[in-house]
């Protein structure tokens, strides 16, 4: 079992967050028009950045053992709530990836379906359980 993330709140904003890892240390927050003190990313920017995190990363990953010419990956990505045609409201996220590199078509085709196996993209699309205990 993956080690646990801890959040708490801390000053700064009505709603600033301290988020340790294992190794690491930052801030989450809401912007000052939500009444905080915009001291770090929002959930949903955190959740966006690992979902472009993990994309960029398993991309890397697969042009590494392929040996493929690639030069730098990016990829942006947004968070709207949208109602589908059957009325329920869903999350959808929207991936911009840009691949620097002599790739040919079929290259640049194979990334796409790559970036669409990374771990975090089959997470969100699986949908997840989420267990809550009071301690």
């Amino acid at each position: 079992m993956a080690e646990a993330v801890i959040v708490s709140e801390r000053p700064g904003g009505v709603y600033t967050q301290d988020v340790k890892t294992s190794r690491h240390h930052i801030f989450a927050d809401e912007p000052i028009d939500l009444g905080s003190a915009d001291l770090g990313p929002t959930p949903y920017e955190l959740l966006c950045s690992g979902l472009g995190a993990c994309t960029s990363i398993t991309m890397r990953m697969y042009a590494e053992r392929k040996k493929w010419p690639v030069d730098h990956i990016s990829v942006s990505v947004s968070h709207n709530k949208e109602i589908h045609g059957d009325g329920l409201r869903r999350d959808v996220f929207t991936r911009e990836i840009s691949i620097t590199g002599n790739l040919d078509e079929a290259q640049r085709a194979r990334m796409i379906e790559i970036a669409n196996k990374c771990p975090v993209h089959r997470t969100l699309e699986a949908g997840s359980d989420v267990i809550t205990k009071a301690v």
